[in-house]
């Protein structure tokens, strides 16, 4: 506190300076039926309130109103998104309509500025200098293709060319949360731009290991990041970006659960555990206006280095040690061609190749038996696909728009695997395989939607979701080393809708998803890990509901609910000899629901410029946490505020999180006999000045 006290007093010898940006809080305290600037992806058509599918989009605005800070918290916005916290950034995986991945590829893709985010090791971000994120919820394979079979998250950052200005925010919380951020917009001239910005993120940790004494999952990071737009004409725009994202962090504060009570006690192991990543992504946009079409190219390389170690049998014993050391590289580009007149045809065409190189090494220490395993895996993978798309509007009568949307993907995979088993008197090679995999795909859209005059939409749309197969870094089979493909098909109808002057808006949608050979993570038999394998047959459905509304000026309120009833249809686990058909699938949470209020007050005394307040109730339905849906996790609700002052360049906010301080469990599983699990995080309180020139 005396930090921000010495702050606000070298503040007050300033003169006021005035700001030449747009105000960010302008939407909230101007009726929402002004035109809004659309920020849309180089592959959507145009509004996404007036596209045949369901999605949801927050706003820069938005996230900073309600705190959020990393992507794990956008649950809080949409139906039926959950992003669970399984202990580091390492494993952040996102489940849609229950399409979700623990482990390997994800099945919910990332990009950000148009650059695709490959491994869910580099999806955990602080959320800085945003401008919008949209999520498409269902398949999006037509036009994103690979491993999009439960959606897309579209994150845009701020344009130099669209936004000038320095912005500093400093913020202090208990837990010793520290979050420092710099950024600064230049237009050189009316052509060139350029934005760079940091951050830096502290915190101690929330749980103590009764071992050391310490705390078991305290984290440092940092990140950086330029951009730079040239437009040097009215036609053509060109865009380089480099972000590069570095932390460090104690992971996996898992704690043995009650055997009554089955709620997890204290963390109580001997080794430390980390994570440790390090995430460079270059990319290179490049957007041609010609007259009636419109030309995007998006290449990027993104490196990560990341290594794991972790206490495997969590005990106060030495047991088990393991260490994970992985450094991927990955290539892509993308083109593709749209027509933007406003005939009744329009048309979009696309290409998309890319290279991935990983290198993994998985280093286990019997440190009680007195060996080490260590394991290399090589496993470059390569693919390329096309996709078409095309919209007839006005079919057979005004308002009924026709979309069909094709896409072949091929991918071809390998790995050079190598096994060592080391003692202290010789290292031998156990085991070796070389081994390759070729997938093709073909992915279809249909969609039917009518606009009504008021701009209100009616659709129904079927959808092909594809996620690929790969190769498995555990086994303790040869049948188990690789995994088959996954796929879906879609089924949803919609509606979309305006009320009253557009100061109330609504949108429903019903899903069913029929999903076959779902790739379904498992824990080994005979060793500590897991591994992919194929279920027969899954079903999802489901129905999503938001409601956004606008009853005065400065009021913005949204209630978003989702509900998925996910199922096996037929898996049968043969290793065990158990059938877990009619089951409900683990990991995804029955209901997902968030009720939010932000009310923003102009000039409500002379010596304040903006009061604002925003509230933000979110609750999780019931989960399981394995196929034999034995554990659960109860519905459980978190509530969050904030508040702020803003006076000129100066703003002053006090913000909580989990103000009732819930107790609930974010991940459960089993090894070693013992029923582990990992506590949520508690009550956080916190301050933050923020000062925009």
């Amino acid at each position: 506190m005396k930090f921000f006290i010495s702050i606000l007093v070298l503040l007050s010898f300033f003169s006021p300076v005035q700001s030449n940006k747009a105000p960010q809080d302008s939407v909230n305290i101007q009726n929402i039926h002004l035109k809004e600037v659309v920020i849309q992806s180089f592959k959507q058509r145009g509004d996404l309130r007036l596209e045949p599918l369901s999605a949801s989009s927050v706003s820069g605005t938005s996230i900073r109103n309600r705190n959020v800070t990393g992507i794990k918290e956008l649950s809080s916005f949409i139906p039926n998104l959950f992003m669970p916290d399984y202990g580091s950034k390492l494993t952040s995986p996102v489940f849609i309509r229950g399409i979700g991945s623990k482990i390997n590829s994800p099945s919910v893709g990332l990009y950000i500025d148009g650059i695709p985010y490959f491994e869910k090791s580099a999806f955990d971000f602080e959320f800085t200098e945003i401008d919008k994120i949209e999520v498409l919820r269902g398949p999006q394979g037509t036009l994103y293709g690979r491993n999009t079979m439960g959606g897309i998250i579209n994150v845009f950052t701020k344009s130099p060319l669209n936004y000038q200005g320095t912005n500093i925010k400093l913020s202090n919380g208990n837990y010793g949360n520290q979050d420092y951020s710099l950024s600064h917009y230049q237009l050189i001239n009316h052509q060139f731009g350029i934005a760079v910005s940091g951050n830096y993120h502290h915190q101690d940790g929330y749980f103590t290991n009764q071992y050391t004494d310490k705390k078991a999952d305290g984290m440092k990071s940092g990140s950086a990041r330029i951009r730079i737009e040239w437009k040097p004409n009215e036609r053509l725009t060109l865009g380089l970006m480099n972000t590069y994202d570095r932390s460090n962090q104690g992971g996996y504060p898992y704690a043995v659960c009650d055997s009554l009570t089955n709620k997890p006690g204290k963390v109580n192991y001997n080794d430390y555990s980390y994570y440790k990543r390090a995430v460079s992504t270059t990319g290179f946009s490049a957007d041609y206006e010609g007259r009636g079409f419109q030309m995007n190219s998006r290449t990027a390389f993104q490196y990560i280095s990341d290594h794991q170690g972790i206490d495997q049998d969590f005990t106060e014993k030495a047991i088990y040690f393991a260490r994970q050391d992985m450094k991927q590289k990955m290539l892509s580009e993308e083109f593709n061609i749209k027509s933007t007149s406003n005939g009744r045809y329009k048309w979009l065409l696309g290409a998309f190749g890319f290279w991935q190189g990983i290198d993994n090494i998985v280093t286990l220490n019997y440190l009680k038996k007195g060996f080490t395993t260590r394991k290399f895996y090589d496993t470059p993978t390569y693919g390329i696909a096309f996709y078409h798309q095309s919209t007839i509007d006005h079919l057979f009568t005004d308002g009924i728009s026709l979309t069909f949307g094709i896409r072949y993907d091929y991918e071809h995979a390998s790995d050079d695997y190598q096994y060592y088993r080391i003692t202290d008197e010789k290292n031998e090679q156990a085991d070796s395989f070389k081994e390759k995999l070729k997938f093709n795909q073909v992915t279809p859209k249909i969609a039917l939607q009518y606009i009504f005059p008021c701009t209100g939409i009616l659709y129904a749309t079927v959808a092909k979701g594809y996620k690929t197969g790969g190769f498995n870094t555990s086994f303790d089979r040869d049948e188990d080393r690789t995994f088959q493909p996954e796929s879906s098909w879609n089924y949803e109808i919609g509606a979309k809708h305006p009320f009253l002057d557009n100061r109330l808006n609504a949108e429903v949608s019903i899903f069913w998803i029929d999903w076959k050979n779902q790739q379904i993570y498992q824990m080994l038999a005979t060793q500590n890990g897991q591994f992919l394998r194929n279920a027969g047959r899954s079903q999802s459905k489901g129905v999503e509901f938001s409601l956004r509304a606008n009853p005065i000026n400065g009021l913005m309120m949204n209630l978003n609910y989702g509900f998925t009833h996910a199922t096996f249809k037929n898996y049968k686990d043969e290793r065990k000899n158990i059938d877990y058909s009619g089951n409900y699938l683990p990991l995804v949470p029955k209901h997902t629901f968030a009720a939010s209020a932000n009310y923003t007050l102009a000039n409500p005394f002379p010596q304040i410029d903006r009061f604002t307040f925003s509230v933000n109730y979110t609750g999780t339905g019931k989960i399981y946490w394995k196929e034999n849906n034995e554990m659960s996790q109860g519905y459980y609700g978190l509530l969050d505020a904030k508040a702020s002052v803003t006076k000129k360049f100066l703003t002053v906010a006090l913000w909580a999180k989990n103000i009732t301080n819930a107790s609930y469990s974010t991940y459960f599983f089993e090894s070693g006999g013992k029923k582990l699990a990992q506590k949520g995080r508690p009550f956080t309180l916190g301050a933050n000045i923020e000062l925009s020139f």
